[in-house]
């Protein structure tokens, strides 16, 4: 790698953009073929809840995780991008959960588009939560075992 190519901001790296499209495209497809396993039931598209509450408590966990081990540099920048900003990136769809949302409540469903809506954001944060939760126990133990 050249030396300018070496001070390139990371978003400009060829090899990381690339590792961001293809976890993109395996996360979106992972979604996609979920979505299409589990059709709606009465019109509430329960599997993209499941797959954006997966997605967030695997980003807590993934995200804590990988900061916890040090600084984004290393093999922590190229696993974060191409797992956390690429895989569950495109893996999760808050802006299908917004559409949906709002399709819902077009159609009259006010209550289950708004249920769906803050059931999505509030069961989502807490899975967050849960995941960061995950990689500190995680983190703690291995410490503990002098690793």
């Amino acid at each position: 790698m050249t030396p300018e190519a070496r001070h390139r901001p990371p978003h400009l790296r060829p090899a990381y953009l690339l590792l961001v499209l293809v976890g993109g495209a395996l996360g979106t497809g992972a979604r996609e073929g979920i979505s299409l396993a589990f059709p709606p039931v009465d019109g509430i598209p329960v599997a993209v809840l499941v797959i954006n509450v997966v997605g967030a408590f695997l980003l807590g966990w993934l995200l804590d995780g990988l900061a916890r081990r040090g600084p984004d540099g290393g093999r922590r920048r190229p696993v974060r991008l191409l797992l956390g900003t690429g895989l569950l990136g495109g893996f999760t769809t808050y802006s299908t959960l917004a559409t949906d949302a709002a399709r819902l409540l077009g159609d009259g469903r006010t209550t289950a588009g708004l249920t769906y809506a803050l059931l999505t954001v509030v069961v989502g944060a807490a899975a967050t939560f849960a995941g960061i939760a995950l990689a500190a126990v995680t983190h703690r133990s291995r410490e503990a075992r002098g690793g």
